[in-house]
């Protein structure tokens, strides 16, 4: 059983900040990547940011030099960071994990972070 649960959402100004955490609970197997994910409607949900268990990361070219993804493999929490938000990051953000050898992706519930111009 997997169970994503997240934190930290809500509304902040154009240049604010707000930092999100997700806390996964995972019986079968040791986590290899974490993730997050943004989706507006209409669009398809998009990467945001990724860590890997060797602390690897990647992010999408829109929030690279704001956003910082981290992870704590002994609480199998990952957190992201948000600085210098602007209304294009207005989206509900999702946490999402996988398991080693595996693409299959394990979704929290999501989170809706509102950026106000």
């Amino acid at each position: 059983q997997v169970q994503l649960v997240e934190s930290g959402g809500g509304l902040v100004q154009a240049g604010g900040s707000l930092r999100l955490s997700c806390a996964a609970s995972v019986m079968q197997f040791s986590i290899n990547t974490m993730a997050w994910y943004r989706q507006v409607p209409g669009k398809r949900r998009e990467l945001v940011a990724s860590i890997t268990s060797r602390r690897i990361t990647t992010y999408a070219d829109s929030v690279k030099g704001r956003f910082t993804i981290s992870r704590s493999n002994a609480n199998n929490t990952v957190s992201l960071q948000m600085n210098t938000l602007k209304p294009e990051d207005t989206a509900v953000y999702y946490c999402a994990i996988t398991a080693p050898g595996s693409a299959t992706l394990y979704w929290g519930q999501g989170t809706q972070v509102t950026v106000s111009s």
